[in-house]
């Protein structure tokens, strides 16, 4: 039995990650009639509901997506988060919220919402769109055990969920998981050029940069070697694969790696700042 059993859960806003979350969650067993989408665009709300999802324009009716729902994600623009909720606070009583809006802190949300406290953060990635994706979750300190456990559910329906004891630790999450697979892809990008450079045709270098990378993945995560080890066995002495790694140690990239993740976290808290 899954804590999602009869449970309803709402969307406002209807956009790519909300979307992601909801092929997870259908994926998962969730019933599409127990969804809910409120998005005033009515090409998303003709897009969700040719799957059984239920659909709600806010312009019109701003409450009815809310008032019984067991969940309640938050999937629009930081920007545009306080008018939209402000339409129906007034009707908030035991839902959860989980919002996925980057840089609106717990107690900003809190203060956009009446001073409502059911409420969970979430930095999700874009590889949730494929059911693959990390995400960060911190609660508030009125966020009970039962309360984890849905908000863990409906996330980890796209993939890995990790929560956080401290909510400074979100910009870290961003870092690192939030932000990283724009780094992923960059890197993949440099190897592509790399390859062609070096002689390969695009479609040849593409499609082994691709699965080098899925396949060293898969082996880490399949490993109870750390990637320091996992690297070293693959590093023989005065071997091709040493070369490399040597060039890359001698340029920092190890190093340039770790300050880019501090800008993004640096970035991050200024976003969080200026949406107070």
């Amino acid at each position: 039995m899954s804590v999602l059993d009869n449970k309803k859960i709402s969307f406002i806003g209807g956009g790519n990650m909300a979307q992601a979350l909801i092929s997870g969650l259908i994926s998962c067993g969730v019933k599409p009639e127990r969804i809910t989408v409120a998005d005033p665009s009515a090409d998303i709300r003709q897009q969700v509901g040719e799957q059984g999802i239920n659909t709600v324009d806010p312009t019109s009716d701003p409450k009815s997506a809310v008032v019984d729902a067991d969940v309640v994600v938050l999937a629009v623009k930081p920007q545009v988060m306080k008018p939209v909720v402000s339409a129906f606070t007034d009707v908030l009583d035991n839902q959860l919220v989980i919002s996925v809006a980057a840089g609106l802190s717990t107690d900003l949300l809190s203060d956009m919402l009446g001073g409502y406290r059911n409420i969970v953060r979430a930095m999700p990635n874009t590889p949730a769109m494929i059911q693959m994706g990390a995400t960060g979750l911190y609660g508030t300190d009125t966020t009970t055990e039962a309360q984890k456990q849905l908000a863990t559910a409906v996330m980890e329906a796209s993939g890995l969920v990790m929560w956080v004891d401290n909510e400074e630790q979100m910009h870290a999450v961003t870092a690192v998981s939030g932000s990283a697979p724009a780094y992923v892809f960059y890197f993949i990008e440099s190897m592509i050029d790399g390859a062609v450079a070096l002689g390969l045709d695009k479609e040849q270098a593409s499609a082994l940069a691709m699965q080098t990378v899925l396949g060293a993945a898969k082996m880490a995560m399949g490993s109870d070697d750390a990637p320091a080890e996992l690297r070293r066995k693959v590093t023989s002495p005065n071997g091709t694969t040493q070369a490399a790694i040597e060039s890359l140690q001698d340029n920092e990239v190890g190093r340039q790696i770790a300050e880019a993740m501090k800008a993004c976290s640096d970035r991050s808290q200024a976003l969080s700042e200026e949406m107070k």
